[in-house]
């Protein structure tokens, strides 16, 4: 019998009958002659809800009690969704991450995997259960509970199916991957396929479906993962490596845009242009695990540049602590926040091969007056601030200009 990992969200798993429902989805793929190795989220909101909790009691909880509550989120969903198929008649075990080896390192609410053992999961297995086991949460060396992140049980998903040299099924409240959110973009084009590299961009970039460092570590181990609608049967997605044998005309320029909204821009202005200032302030954030994107500076202008950057919001606490030491070692440096920009992107190998296209899509914001704060690009990516009152009309133009 092969072995097939699945993942369901917390959507999937948001209530008693979509619990039932994800039961005998289960079944149909056991029923065909395969072992189920199943990686759940916790139900609906209530990772929302727990954080909510936690914020009641203390404007700053401890990282490590913070990830002791979150992971609690899935261990209810695993241990119901066993319960259901127990009741169904099918031999059913749950695991905590911890309790399955999830070996992670890392800041709590930021770790990362760095092994998994496989003999609870393989044991299992062979006594004929359905092994069902927690996302998002691993045990690190000092034998904490650690949390992997928002999106974190994609990467558990993808990790253990790397492991087990197993194909991974990703099921979510959507039917695929489209190339834009048709929640912002209703006529938007659900993809076939999809490369590695550009699903890691668009996942990195904000596109919600799926988790960027799954998609890494589904890169590295050429790993391919489907993604697929956990309510419909339909045809979902399939995430693999780009066909390198495909010509530039059948090549479409853009294959998707994403948009995040989770971002603020930080303008520094007067930095002392002194290399090793500026490393030592980016050590700095780097310290904390902020995730700084996008950067750009000026040239130095009587020994002094300016410096803007992105970061997540969610880390504008920390951020600032950072930035106020700065500016009372450097008191001539100005700062400015701002947290009403959206960051949007377009994607697409076919930038490799195809010229013209950061052209057309700087005319286009240019057509409909949408300015552009800061500009980054890649082999296969454009990313540009605008701000957060322009999204709604920047998609939709960029998507109609690229028949999204």
């Amino acid at each position: 019998m092969s072995i097939i990992v699945q993942k369901y969200g917390g959507t999937s798993m948001g209530t008693i009958d979509r619990i039932k429902n994800v039961a005998r989805r289960i079944i149909k793929k056991r029923e065909d002659g395969n072992q189920m190795v199943v990686v759940v989220s916790a139900m609906g909101k209530s990772t929302d809800e727990l954080v909510k909790m936690a914020y009641s009691i203390s404007d700053a909880p401890p990282r490590r009690e913070l990830d002791m509550l979150l992971a609690t989120g899935e261990q209810v969903s695993i241990s119901m969704l066993s319960m259901a198929l127990n009741a169904m008649g099918y031999d059913a075990i749950s695991f905590t991450g911890p309790q399955v080896g999830v070996h992670t390192m890392g800041h709590h609410g930021k770790s990362r995997i760095m092994d998994i053992e496989t003999r609870k999961i393989e044991d299992a297995l062979n006594d004929g259960k359905i092994v069902i086991i927690a996302g998002f949460q691993g045990v690190n060396e000092n034998d904490d509970i650690t949390t992997l992140g928002r999106g974190g049980s994609d990467t558990s998903a993808v990790a253990l199916s790397c492991v087990l040299e197993c194909p991974c099924e990703i099921y979510t409240d959507v039917d695929g991957i489209y190339g834009v959110d048709p929640r912002l973009y209703p006529p938007a084009k659900k993809l076939d396929t999809v490369s590695f590299d550009e699903m890691l961009e668009m996942a990195s970039l904000g596109a919600g479906v799926m988790h960027a460092r799954a998609i890494e570590l589904g890169s590295k181990y050429n790993a391919e993962i489907y993604v697929a609608s956990s309510i419909h049967d339909v045809p979902g997605t399939l995430i693999k490596e780009g066909d390198s044998n495909m010509s530039p005309m059948e090549q479409q320029a853009i294959t998707g845009l994403a948009i995040d909204n989770d971002e603020l821009m930080v303008s520094l202005k007067n930095v002392p242009f002194d290399m090793n200032i500026t490393a030592q302030f980016f050590s700095d954030l780097a310290k904390k695990s902020i995730n700084i994107d996008m950067i750009s500076q000026t040239a130095p202008v009587y020994g002094a540049i300016n410096i803007s950057f992105s970061a997540p919001i969610e880390d504008l606490s920390e951020l600032r602590k950072i930035l106020y030491d700065f500016m009372e070692k450097y008191p001539q440096v100005e700062m400015d926040i701002n947290k009403e920009i959206s960051k949007l992107s377009v994607v697409g190998i076919g930038m490799r091969s195809q010229s013209g296209v950061a052209a057309k899509f700087f005319q286009l914001l240019a057509d409909n007056n949408i300015p552009m704060l800061m500009i980054t690009t890649s082999e296969i990516r454009i990313s540009c601030v605008i701000p957060s009152e322009l999204r709604d009309t920047a998609v939709m133009a960029t998507a109609d200009a690229f028949d999204l």
